[in-house]
């Protein structure tokens, strides 16, 4: 069970005080260039780059960004393992033919295929969660809002959002109910109080939507949700390093064209 969002995690970083506009750029523009790369070193960089910036910049823990990263990181993995096994071309260093239809093998075009899907998701995801670490959703709100995107989208996203929130906590208390009262001693009990505590928490959301309702109607809901973000100035040194970040990165991905590992 997470005991801190992300949400909180945004809103007191080291970056927060930054202009919302740079790091969805800086974010936006790592991806954009983590895709258009034909290496692995690019992605690589990047990723290093952007976890300097979430580690010493906005002083994230580390323990909690390494939390975040472990599950897509293992997800990445495990798909890139597959990819090298049914990936042929090149060199041969291993084959397996278990029956008829089916040949694995693990090649030189599979091991370089393999390591520059790996990098790219590394750097992907470095650079989603550079923006979910160190921007607020209540500010990318504004953003949506001031780029044009129609209001019945926003107002949709920021029901799920609070929904989101609404539901983890009612899950939180739910679970720390059921472990002081031993519902996860066995397994047998532990599967009875995870059937009921999805029961609960379904129960809790569906009344915590009717009591939004409500508050909407007392307070004379028009149609459109009123946004609270910030907006800050633009400043010279932020955008200065913004600048040279995605600068370093496009040099590095035009200089490693072509490269592999094998």
């Amino acid at each position: 069970m997470f005991e801190e969002f992300l949400e909180d995690i945004a809103q007191k970083n080291g970056l927060r005080q930054i202009n919302t506009y740079l790091k969805l750029a800086g974010g936006t523009g790592a991806i954009l260039l983590c895709l258009l790369s034909s290496s692995y070193i690019a992605p690589l960089f990047i990723a290093v780059l952007l976890t300097f910036g979430i580690l010493f910049l906005a002083r994230v823990d580390a323990k909690t960004y390494a939390g975040l990263f472990i599950y897509p990181f293992w997800f990445a993995l495990m798909s890139v393992a597959g990819l090298i096994l049914i990936y042929g071309g090149g060199t041969v260093f291993w084959s397996w033919h278990p029956t008829v239809w089916l040949s694995l093998s693990i090649t030189r075009e599979s091991i370089n295929q393999g390591f520059f899907v790996f990098s790219r998701i590394i750097g992907g995801m470095s650079a989603v969660c550079f923006i979910a670490l160190t921007t607020p959703m209540t500010d990318i709100f504004v953003v949506m809002r001031r780029c044009r995107v129609p209001g019945f989208v926003i107002d949709l996203a920021m029901i799920i959002y609070r929904t989101i929130f609404i539901l983890m906590d009612q899950v939180r208390q739910i679970y720390y109910a059921q472990v002081m009262r031993l519902g996860y001693s066995t397994w047998r009990e532990s599967i009875h109080s995870f059937a009921a505590m999805c029961g609960a928490a379904f129960i809790a959301s569906w009344d915590a939507g009717d009591d939004l309702i409500r508050a909407m109607d007392a307070r004379c809901y028009d149609g459109k949700f009123a946004l609270l973000g910030e907006n800050r100035p633009v400043e010279m040194r932020p955008f200065l390093a913004l600048c040279a970040f995605l600068l370093a990165a496009s040099a590095v991905v035009f200089a490693s064209q072509g490269m592999t590992l094998l």
